[in-house]
């Protein structure tokens, strides 16, 4: 494995990371994602759904991987619902994201998807 393009990899990922958690994700959007503040007409697995898909296709485009895309769709989805249910804060929400990222690099610097 060369550290180089691992490092870089999951800075990308960070990056991808901060961009749809803080500038892509709207208030509505993040009020309406949460079933303790949903938004009247909205269901709120749309909006998780919405966000954690947007969340999957920064991961894909910058691993050039549809597996995974896939697997940080799924992987919002599940620590952002931890986060609504009251199990985590911000701060674990965050920390769990960031190591799924340094998962998808090392999966793909050791060519394992």
């Amino acid at each position: 494995m060369m550290a180089g393009e691992f490092v870089t990899l999951f800075a990308l990922l960070v990056f991808g990371h901060a961009l749809g958690d803080y500038p892509l994700q709207n208030d509505f959007m993040a009020r309406g994602k949460n079933w303790n503040t949903p938004v009247p007409g909205v269901p709120w697995y749309h909006l998780l759904a919405a966000h954690s898909v947007i969340h999957g296709g920064l991961a894909g485009l910058v691993t050039g991987s549809v597996v995974i895309g896939m697997l940080e769709t799924t992987m919002h989805f599940a620590v952002d619902s931890l986060k609504n249910r009251g199990i985590t804060s911000i701060h674990s929400d965050q920390a769990l994201h960031i190591a799924c990222k340094f998962i998808w690099a090392l999966l793909i610097v050791k060519n394992l998807v």
